[in-house]
């Protein structure tokens, strides 16, 4: 039996840090463009939904080919709105639309370095494992785990996250006892009994797709941007 399986791009008009930041101009067209369009490829999908607020982006969206078949409300597009309450009333639009998803692939446009086998591979891993949620990340560097971060403490002094005085910590990355891994933002895949069962994207049977740390380029100020254009052109404009 065929899976209904339905990419949601969340993409709001308002942006502190770069104004219009999803479709302002980024590699030659606009940014959210980058994301519709790598949409398309994905054989195994059947709707590519843009939710947003904005009348320039259903603009923008529905030129590069997504559909954007209802309107964001006010009271969720800011930035205090978390992407669990945005995703929860996109799937409760899908539905009164008769659009029923077996799995939501969440696809933020401000990371638009991701590759097609990542959104397949992601896909795959998500009906392979029944797991509840399926999410990319990438290795943390070292200094940025539980074991070599530092907080301070009661009087002033900076520990280790655990505790452990600095003296007293690991002081060999090869000695962590496990790897420590973030969210990178570039692919979810989501059972959308999630949103009902545990008011997440998440559930608790959760499985990764691993990938390459340089595709980890999440846009929200202007020197994330440049920083962003140069790894997409050495990426895919070689």
């Amino acid at each position: 039996m065929s899976k209904n399986n339905i990419i949601i791009i969340p993409a709001r008009g308002g942006s502190v840090g770069i104004p219009d930041k999803n479709i302002k101009i980024f590699n030659g067209k606009p940014l959210i463009a980058h994301t519709i369009e790598l949409s398309k490829k994905v054989e195994s999908v059947n709707k590519i939904i843009v939710s947003t607020d904005s009348d320039s982006i259903e603009t923008i969206a529905t030129k590069f080919g997504a559909q954007t078949p209802f309107k964001r409300p006010d009271d969720l597009s800011g930035p205090e709105i978390s992407i669990d309450e945005v995703l929860f009333h996109a799937n409760s639009e899908m539905i009164k639309l008769g659009y029923k998803a077996d799995c939501i692939i969440l696809l933020f446009p401000t990371n638009p370095l991701r590759n097609l086998d990542q959104i397949n591979k992601s896909i795959e891993i998500f009906y392979k494992s029944k797991a509840e949620c399926v999410f990319t990340v990438n290795e943390s560097p070292p200094h940025y785990t539980p074991y070599w971060t530092l907080i301070e403490n009661k009087d002033e002094n900076y520990t280790y996250f655990d505790g452990n005085y600095l003296y007293n910590g690991i002081k060999r990355r090869q000695d962590f006892p496990k790897k420590c891994y973030a969210k990178n933002d570039l692919v979810f895949v989501i059972n959308p009994k999630n949103f009902t069962n545990y008011n997440s994207l998440f559930g608790k049977k959760n499985k990764v797709l691993i990938t390459e740390p340089i595709y980890d380029c999440d846009i929200n100020k202007i020197e994330d941007w440049d920083v962003c254009e140069e790894r997409f052109k050495s990426l895919y404009l070689k």
